[in-house]
């Protein structure tokens, strides 16, 4: 696998060869490391995509192919770390096609893979020593889907 010691499974329902692609098309350091093929034991059919091991900057993650047996809930999501607005805003509206949007920075893509698009700022903002100011930044955040960095850091400043 990889010299990570952990590494997320995604189980697809016979689409993780399409969700790949469409994550490496939204992630500019990504690729796949190796894919594995159903051989006669099944459960798919011999020679389609069994696994894809791949790598979007740095963390590897393994997709199946496991069929329609589970599905992604909310209750796991994968966060993003972004630096800018601009990268909060492309990487929520790439993720974010044919998917639905949830609040506080949240959205499930079209697979059903939670994400959390999230500005590096605000950690920063709600883990401070002035509570009125980080209760300040939580509240509109609470109020938002797409998370907007200059509006949290109005709310933080707000007096």
């Amino acid at each position: 696998m990889s010299e990570q010691k952990i590494t997320p499974c995604l189980w697809f329902d016979f689409n993780a060869e399409d969700a790949v692609a469409h994550y490496l098309s939204i992630f500019a350091n990504g690729r796949v490391l190796s894919t594995s093929r159903y051989g006669d034991a099944g459960p798919g059919p011999k020679g389609a995509v069994m696994t894809m091991l791949f790598e979007i900057d740095g963390q590897t993650f393994l997709a199946l192919n496991g069929g329609p047996q589970f599905s992604f809930t909310p209750a796991i999501s994968l966060i993003v770390d972004c630096q800018t607005q601009d990268e909060v805003d492309r990487l929520w509206e790439r993720l974010g096609e044919g998917g639905k949007p949830s609040q506080c920075g949240w959205l499930t893509d079209r697979y059903g893979v939670s994400w959390q698009v999230v500005p590096r700022v605000l950690l920063g903002l709600l883990d401070t020593a002035d509570r009125a100011a980080s209760q300040r930044a939580f509240s509109a955040m609470l109020k938002m889907t797409r998370l907007d960095i200059a509006a949290l850091q109005r709310a933080y400043g707000a007096a």
